[in-house]
């Protein structure tokens, strides 16, 4: 296995969280399903599951959070014919017409800007090889999230200092991270326990009945989306863990920069 950090910048960003209902909240960091599909775009490999086996530590921090009011189409769109000109549909009317056309619903959506980003993967080392080089030459254009939310490579980071510990009594993060609560029958030994807890999606399947789907397509109507997730907190900047017991750490330098602490239990998803 080896371990390989990618560094990102995203000037613009929204996580939806599926649990918010009246409003559209954003996960303060991308989920791991998220880095997932990224991933998977940038290499072509779409719903490999090859990919979604790969380990992660999500870190980084956005300068600012803030609030649009937008006009959202609720439910599917279909392409139909209509007085011979090929239109996109929904819910019984065209949605872009002259005159009636299919009704949007107006939401609140929370999003981030300015997004700096380090997001440590570990597995293959040869998939690790084709990830790095579809990243740092892209065929296509790299996005996390929506597919407008464009993402910068800043560095890719692959011999660097690290180093495992044990850590007893607490443990001073630097950039916000998520931890698993749980890992496997160990509890994350936490003493203050006042951090943000979010359900994350982990990894997503695409289903056709009892097949799992490898190819765009395979898609159609009756394919479902299957999410997981996992239970996690949300550091934020600056942050001591105050712990209960011992903790293995990893602890990585990236060239004279940044240096990472992530436990070895609880900080890969």
């Amino acid at each position: 296995m080896e371990t390989l950090a990618v560094e990102i910048f995203q000037p613009f960003a929204q996580f939806r969280n599926p649990f918010t209902f009246d409003y559209a909240q954003t996960y303060p960091l991308s989920p791991k399903s998220t880095v997932t599909g990224m991933l998977q775009n940038a290499t072509g490999r779409y719903y490999d599951q090859e990919i979604s086996r790969i380990s992660m530590s999500i870190h980084g921090l956005f300068e600012s959070t803030f609030w649009n009011y937008q006009s959202f189409i609720m439910g599917d769109i279909s392409l139909k014919s209509h007085r011979n000109k090929l239109k996109l549909w929904n819910k019984g009317y065209p949605l872009y017409n002259e005159n009636k056309k299919s009704q949007r619903s107006p939401s609140y959506q929370q999003e981030l800007f300015n997004g700096h980003y380090y997001i440590f993967l570990r597995g293959d080392g040869e998939i690790l090889e084709e990830i790095e080089e579809a990243l740092l030459k892209p065929s296509r254009t790299l996005y996390l999230g929506r597919s407008e939310d464009i993402i910068f490579i800043r560095g890719i980071h692959r011999d660097f200092e690290a180093e495992e510990k044990k850590v007893k009594k607490s443990l001073w993060l630097t950039y916000p991270t998520y931890l698993k609560l749980r890992s496997g029958d160990e509890h994350l030994p936490l003493k203050n326990e006042k951090f943000p807890v979010y359900s994350i999606p982990e990894r997503v399947l695409f289903r056709n009945g009892d097949n799992i789907i490898s190819n765009k397509a395979e898609l159609g109507p009756e394919t479902e989306r299957i999410p997981s997730f996992q239970t996690v907190i949300y550091t934020g900047m600056n942050q001591v863990l105050f712990l209960r017991d011992t903790i293995r750490t990893e602890v990585y330098r990236l060239d004279d920069g940044p240096i990472f602490k992530i436990p070895a239990d609880f900080g890969w998803l």
